[in-house]
């Protein structure tokens, strides 16, 4: 078992920046893909943004660009660095991870609103 703790959301204006940060209870150094996700109201939840063991990254067309993931120093630890934030980009964001291929764990979400 993994447990996955998110932080780093918050209020920010159109245009500005959060890093998001994702710790799990164990060294992640095994786990295949680590990725992103986000959930705004009424709507589906879809990848931000994900990174493999070999450091492979993918995204989200709608965040390509602005967003940036990487696994931190730590051997237990991902981020999400958002930049040029829109109000589109208001959502609950979880940190997941995949053994292999499909995602296993889960957090809780952390909210981000993109807001003047």
């Amino acid at each position: 078992q993994v447990q996955l703790v998110e932080s780093g959301g918050g209020l920010v204006q159109p245009g500005g920046s959060l890093r998001l940060s994702c710790v799990a209870s164990r060294s992640i150094f095994s786990m295949n893909l680590m990725g992103w996700f986000r959930q705004a109201p009424g709507q589906q939840r879809e990848l931000v943004a994900s990174i493999t063991s070999g450091g492979r990254t993918n995204y989200g067309a709608s965040v390509k660009g602005r967003f940036t993931i990487s696994r931190g120093h730590a051997k237990n630890t991902v981020y999400l660095q958002m930049n040029s934030l829109k109000p589109e980009d208001t959502a609950v964001y979880y940190c997941a991870a995949a053994q292999r291929w499909t995602y296993d764990y889960w957090g809780q979400g952390t909210q981000v609103t993109v807001s003047s």
